[in-house]
């Protein structure tokens, strides 16, 4: 199940969820890892991230050289908390800030373009004075947005923001909760390589399961760190105090509290190894005889059997199997066909998927329907 901040986000369409630097860096490397050019000479855009506070901003504004990024671009519909406020930008009319009080959340949306950084600080981008920095550039740039008719300034749907999504080679952002479908649409319209972050059951959603049916999109790497936990920081306003985890003081002297999310999962197009690596099965015989000591039962209502854990999918079974969603964390489509799932009745045109999976006449959870491409031992 997912984590109770997650699903409260979801419901109260609170996407305030930001991404710690140490995860974006973990997961991004395996990419860096498996193809070292993957950012080079790209256009990668952050289109859900106050680029003041955004450590995704962060993170590739310090490997800006070395990754050989062309342009990197941040924008968010969220105002910024620091903007003319704490810093000051060039070109911009600068907003109040009364002393004694606390820190107003400006209501301005803002674009930060950035095309070259010379050297950088030994401790690389981490605070103010080096966003500071870097603006200061002649290269570089900082504007407002200003939405239009349908969209607030800085949203990811505003035509501003589609503009520069059409500019860009390589989406990587932790995009609205509440608005995952949409997002996700989106990239695949305009056929663009992204990174982001997402809820597992977004599996079987109907706009996003096709895509991992047809090897368009896949799962990243880190599922293995925190057990597919991830921890985010979240503001004072929207914490849960029983769930925080840690109380933490950034740059301006802001209380900053952060909460483990579970079922947090990165999803893809840019390629990474682990999904070409087999996934290590034992035969239908060994899994009855060492693990489960009962045969695998077939589906009341599907042609199927039930295997509840990814550790026992026989690898000598050659009809259809329904997996735990977990599985697609170590699914190898060299290895594996995927066909359905038992939820979201439009996605199979067939008409075979979509539906509960019944067992021993009660309801099973989530599950995916696999079978084998080829025999493997």
């Amino acid at each position: 199940m997912a984590h109770r901040d997650l699903q409260l986000a979801k419901a109260a369409k609170n996407d305030e969820f930001y991404t710690q630097y140490q995860d974006i860096q973990k997961e991004v490397e395996n990419y860096i890892d498996y193809n070292p050019d993957v950012f080079r000479g790209k256009v990668v855009y952050c289109n859900c991230d106050d680029p003041f506070e955004s450590n995704f901003f962060k993170y590739f504004a310090n490997k800006f050289k070395s990754y050989g990024i062309k342009r990197l671009v941040a924008t968010a519909c969220v105002g910024s908390p620091i903007a003319q406020t704490q810093l000051q930008l060039p070109g911009i009319g600068e907003l109040s800030n009364k002393k004694g009080l606390p820190e107003p959340r400006s209501s301005k949306a803002f674009r930060i373009e950035i095309n070259e950084v010379s050297d950088l600080t030994k401790d690389g981008i981490t605070n103010l004075n080096d966003v500071k920095w870097l603006l200061e550039h002649d290269k570089n740039a900082s504007s407002l947005l200003h939405g239009d008719d349908k969209y607030t300034a800085g949203d990811f749907r505003s035509k501003e923001c589609v503009d520069l999504l059409k500019q860009a080679d390589i989406v990587v952002t932790n995009p609205p909760f509440s608005l995952f479908r949409e997002y996700m649409k989106q990239l695949v319209d305009y056929d663009k390589k992204f990174l982001i972050i997402g809820n597992i059951n977004a599996i079987i959603y109907k706009e996003v399961f096709p895509l991992l049916k047809e090897n368009k999109v896949w799962l990243g790497n880190n599922y293995k760190v925190n057990a597919g936990a991830m921890f985010f920081e979240i503001p004072e306003d929207i914490a849960n105090l029983e769930q925080v985890r840690e109380i933490k003081t950034n740059e301006i002297g802001k209380k900053v509290y952060i909460t483990r999310v579970q079922g947090v999962r990165w999803f893809t197009n840019l390629d990474h190894g682990r999904r070409h690596q087999p996934l290590p099965l034992m035969t239908e015989a060994e899994v009855i005889k060492f693990a489960t000591k009962k045969p695998f039962e077939k589906y009341d209502n599907y042609d199927a059997i039930e295997v509840s854990l990814v550790k026992h999918i026989p690898s000598d079974y050659r009809g259809v199997m329904g997996v735990p969603v977990s599985f697609l964390d170590k699914y190898n489509p060299e290895q594996f066909e995927l066909l359905g799932s038992n939820r979201g009745v439009d996605q199979d045109p067939n008409g075979i998927y979509g539906r509960g999976s019944i067992l021993g006449g009660k309801e099973t959870f989530k599950r995916v329907f696999i079978k084998h491409k080829r025999k493997t031992i």
